[in-house]
């Protein structure tokens, strides 16, 4: 299995470099592919910050690229989780920390959207630390 950077799913998404495009779809389509969730949360960031992506196009975008044959995401479930909160409105940084945290007893922030997130989701409570 091969892991692959954040460049290369950007490049695979945006298809904005044709020749760096085109050796990321050959990658990727070769299969045995793992993407780490800090490699779709810093993609996240540079689609939406860089190219201008809303959240449900990324969301969606990260949706097919793990459901391509032959690509391993970390923590699927929890991934799943979180695209489907960013759908809704919420950061995807903030909604991945959150499903991560889902074997623990409290998760500690200020953040009172995080919270109220938190509480309609029946996730992890968040708490002030």
């Amino acid at each position: 299995m091969r892991a692959i950077d954040t460049n290369v799913v950007v490049r695979f998404l945006t298809n904005d470099d044709k020749r760096q495009a085109s050796a990321a779809r050959v990658a990727i389509e070769a299969g045995e592919i793992f993407i780490a969730a800090t490699v779709l949360l810093e993609a996240e960031w540079v689609l939406r910050s860089a190219y201008g992506f809303e959240p449900v196009r990324i969301a969606e975008s990260f949706r097919d690229l793990a459901g391509l044959p032959g690509i391993t995401v970390e923590e699927p479930a929890k991934l799943a989780r979180a695209l489907d909160w960013m759908r809704r409105g919420t950061d995807f940084a903030d909604a991945l920390h959150l499903a991560k945290a889902d074997e623990c007893t409290a998760f500690l922030s200020f953040d009172r959207d995080l919270a109220k997130l938190a509480k309609m989701s029946g996730s992890t409570p968040v708490e002030e630390p």
